[in-house]
């Protein structure tokens, strides 16, 4: 992993007096100050040996690097900042990677079979794993290499030394700029002082996203080389919310964007005075907004946002992050952390969404030629019946404490509703004879993710007692597109008539069986769609956290009259350009300052 201190800067004297950079944005808001630029450690440990006498005193150095770290992380993660910020989690996960038996004995064995130093063994080891979820294709996945180059180095700190941050010992506002932000770092940062971040790498599914948005920093990530485009003490101009970074910005544009971060925080205090406030549009109709989340943590930004409950718990995160699978406890803290914040409101989770390229560490498959084809999902879990059997034990105990939902993810066959019902069931039978108490009338759900579901929905809807669309993959497989694949990427649309008269068929079938249908994918998300899925007929919507306080404005500004106007209008059309240019001019008409 090249670090970015050994790019090639550039000379005072070539910087350019103003300079517009395009990334990702991850998390909202402007920020204006002068930039500190942050090169990451990047140790470089040579392959060295030592003598047979001294392998049972270097297994000791690693034994005490380990422990010293968890001790560091504790202490860390019990900081008022950080508790604040919601994000003792992602340490949790940092504690209990450290805590890993199977990791520390894959090192120790190395230090003591093969007579290679502590520094080299942890340095090898660690990065063999990070380079590992680093070729993952699927983002989520490949972001988390930076969480295991994070352990690296606190390992390699306590074993070999290395320099503290120059972050948090700042006492001046400013952006920092980094080739990429290790967790850690990021939530070591000092809001008082910290006003926004721009990273070459990230995505919208890295840490330094999570943990900013988290903490309310405007970040943009993806810049590919803004930290050799950048004095060190340079002004720069975070946008958080269009992904634009501008450097040494003139005095127009200078008095422009302090304009609008002035507009910014205006709408950001009358988003927050909608909190309590019931999502019912003009006309009286009530709809539900639910948060989607990744970690236990989260559930508090959804309630703070005004969530009604948590329409979609993804739960891969307790796989992704260990070398073994997760216990039957550990998913049930995991779940009963998120009831503890939302009491007896709503909390929908989601089973194992495993396989393509998502897996555990002891579960690695073998090549598939078209792994988002194969074996993934619900078709991973028939097949694994020891981590599904245990995952569902949790749900199912989870389930007393609070208003808990299961959903079968990715079904394409009512064969497949069938067989994880059964499943359920005869996990049920075993609760029963261990005298274990949990919600036999728990309801059941499933996700219409892909064509043959959604053309099937009036059968699959005699087995289910709710329906969830995930847009992200029902849009992928119903126009053949890989939305990762930047070729092909302006094909993946959910204006496309395909995908709406899809959505518009499945929400008549559930209304017709009289079972709930939410949209739980990205377009729930997207202000501009939401007046074409109110006309469609949906009611529920779970989305992103942040995005809470925005829909629920545009909801409470509209009529359903007037969006199922919209809706039939769209329905009419037969190109997707064509639609995606109608509702994204009637919802500016709408509520132009969200746009």
């Amino acid at each position: 992993m090249k670090s970015p201190g050994s790019r090639k800067r550039k000379l005072p004297s070539e910087y350019l007096k103003m300079e517009i950079k395009k990334g990702i944005a991850v998390s909202p808001g402007i920020a204006i100050a002068r930039s500190l630029v942050i090169d990451s450690e990047d140790y470089r440990i040579p392959k060295r040996s030592v003598l047979p006498s001294a392998k049972i005193s270097e297994v000791k150095r690693v034994r005490d690097a380990f422990k010293k770290a968890v001790k560091e992380l504790e202490k860390f993660s019990s900081g008022e900042e950080i508790a604040e910020g919601n994000i003792k989690d992602i340490f949790a996960v940092h504690q209990r990677f450290l805590k890993d038996k199977n990791l520390r004995k894959k090192i120790t064995d190395l230090v003591y079979n093969e007579l290679l130093t502590a520094e080299y063994a942890v340095s090898i080891t660690l990065r063999d794993i990070a380079n590992h979820f680093a070729s993952v294709q699927d983002k989520y996945i490949s972001e988390r290499a930076a969480d295991i180059y994070d352990i690296e180095k606190r390992l390699l700190r306590h074993l070999v030394g290395g320099k503290r941050d120059d972050a948090e010992h700042i006492n001046r506002e400013v952006v920092i700029v980094a080739h990429e932000l290790s967790p850690t770092q990021t939530a070591s940062f000092d809001r008082k002082f910290i006003k926004g971040l721009a990273t070459d790498a990230g995505g919208r599914t890295s840490h330094t996203a999570i943990v900013a948005r988290s903490l309310g920093i405007p970040a943009v990530v993806g810049l590919e080389d803004v930290t050799g485009n950048i004095a060190p003490t340079a002004t720069v101009i975070v946008d958080g919310n269009r992904g634009v970074v501008i450097i040494d910005p003139d005095e127009p544009t200078l008095k422009e964007y302090r304009q609008h971060a002035i507009e910014f925080e205006r709408l950001e205090r009358e988003l927050d005075t909608l909190r309590d406030m019931d999502a019912v549009t003009r006309d009286g109709v009530a709809i539900e907004l639910y948060g989607n989340i990744e970690f236990p943590y989260e559930a508090e930004m959804v309630l703070d946002k005004g969530g009604q409950g948590i329409g979609l718990y993804r739960t891969e995160f307790l796989y992704l992050y260990s070398q073994t699978e997760p216990t039957e406890e550990d998913h049930y803290k995991a779940y009963s952390e998120v009831i503890r914040i939302f009491g007896n409101r709503p909390i929908i989770i989601r089973t194992m969404d495993l396989g393509a390229d998502k897996f555990t560490q002891s579960k690695r498959f073998t090549q598939e030629r078209n792994p988002f084809l194969g074996l993934r999902s619900i078709r991973f879990c028939l097949q694994n019946l020891v981590l599904f059997k245990t995952q569902l034990r949790a749900i199912l105990r989870a389930s007393v404490d609070g208003d808990v939902r299961i959903m079968f993810p990715l079904i394409s066959s009512l064969h497949e509703v069938r067989q994880a019902k059964m499943i359920l069931h005869d996990v049920m039978e075993d609760l029963d004879e261990d005298g274990i108490k949990y919600n036999p009338n728990m309801p059941v759900g499933i996700m219409i993710e892909t064509p043959s579901a959604a053309l099937t929905a009036s059968i699959l809807a005699g087995e289910s007692d709710f329906f969830s669309i995930g847009t992200n993959d029902l849009i992928q497989y119903t126009l053949a597109v890989d939305r990762g694949n930047e070729r092909v990427s302006t094909l993946y649309s959910g204006a496309d008539p395909a995908v709406v008269n899809l959505l518009r068929s499945v929400i008549h079938d559930a209304n017709k069986a009289k079972i709930s249908a939410s949209i739980c994918g990205e377009m729930a998300s997207e202000p501009e769609y939401i007046m074409l899925l109110l006309g469609l007929g949906f009611r529920i919507f779970s989305l992103a956290p942040p995005m809470i306080p925005e829909i629920k404005k545009l909801v409470r500004s509209v009529t359903v009259e007037s969006c199922n106007i919209i809706a039939r209008k769209a329905l009419s059309m037969n190109s997707e350009r064509e639609i995606v240019n109608y509702i994204r001019s009637a919802a500016m008409k709408v509520l132009p300052e969200v746009f």
